[in-house]
């Protein structure tokens, strides 16, 4: 098993495939790095794809306090994946909560980042909803403490933005079940309380948002319903952004509709290799609805 230990001593257990230009992908919180198996049987054709377990998911290391949990440690530990495997910059493709993880990263470390790729990135964004989300991660916390992995992930796994994977694929639906019973509940119950609950919302980031000139590529499905405003918002902050909406997808959008996640990956990767990836023009954000105003 291949590990990248981290400056507070976590062991991340993390696989490469291929090789060219690097892709490291972020797995969501139902996920794991298996999970991008799809991708790297498409990218490690011409790519060096790297993925990883986050803190919290075995094999990687467990730490047993929930202080050991958080946005910030999110982001380092791409960076230290990252600086084992001695990558300089490298592409960075996260989902959900490795999309949150990638967002940051390309805040706080954009000389490293040839671009990022945001997926399904917006849960408990909208400030109306904070306290919800936040009682729901706490929720989700306790039942994973006092029932198990089992008997959470038979009432998450199904919840409203993941209805249309089991409806487009039943089988591939299953499998993803079968994986996420294998999780580490105390783990799990870690993460919802030290990264999902305390994560900062992303209207909160918009001065930061503005500033940020790295490639970026957000991708919602339109079934995702919480990601859906978060995504606008964050396509009109960011000046180097651009939206993709895959149809009748929900929020596992990689797995769900793994051909049209890649079409829309490999094209943003070739655009954003280029050299020539467009800065919005600031003439396109005023006021006027045809410019005659």
């Amino acid at each position: 098993m291949l590990t990248a230990r981290t400056d507070d001593g976590v062991d991340l257990c993390y696989e490469t495939t291929g090789s060219g230009d690097p892709i490291i992908f972020v797995h969501e919180f139902a996920g794991h790095k298996e999970s991008w198996e799809p991708q790297i049987r498409h990218f490690a054709r011409r790519y060096q794809c790297v993925t990883y377990n986050a803190r919290g998911y075995p094999p990687s290391s467990v730490p047993p306090e929930v202080s050991s949990y958080s946005q910030n440690r999110a982001v380092a530990d791409i960076l230290a994946v990252m600086d084992h495997l001695k990558i300089k910059k490298a592409h960075i493709v996260g989902l959900s909560m490795g999309g949150f993880a990638t967002l940051h990263f390309g805040l706080q470390h954009p000389d490293r980042a040839l671009s990022l790729v945001v997926a399904g990135c917006g849960y408990g964004a909208e400030l109306e909803q904070r306290d919800q989300f936040r009682k729901e991660a706490e929720a989700s916390a306790k039942m994973l403490l006092e029932q198990g992995m089992k008997a959470f992930v038979d009432k998450y796994a199904f919840g409203p933005t993941r209805l249309s994977f089991e409806r487009a694929d039943p089988r591939g639906f299953a499998e993803f079940i079968e994986q996420f019973y294998g999780h580490s509940a105390l783990g799990s119950a870690n993460t919802q309380l030290g990264v999902q609950r305390e994560r900062p919302s992303l209207y909160n980031l918009k001065d930061q948002l503005q500033k940020l000139t790295v490639p970026t590529l957000i991708i919602n499905g339109d079934e995702d319903w919480p990601c859906l405003k978060p995504g606008l918002m964050l396509k009109e902050t960011i000046p180097s952004a651009a939206l993709a909406i895959l149809p009748n997808c929900g929020h596992t959008m990689n797995i769900e509709m793994p051909n049209e996640f890649n079409h829309a990956l490999e094209q943003f990767l070739q655009h954003a290799s280029s050299g020539r990836w467009p800065q919005r023009d600031p003439r396109a954000m005023v006021a006027s609805i045809t410019g005659m105003k």
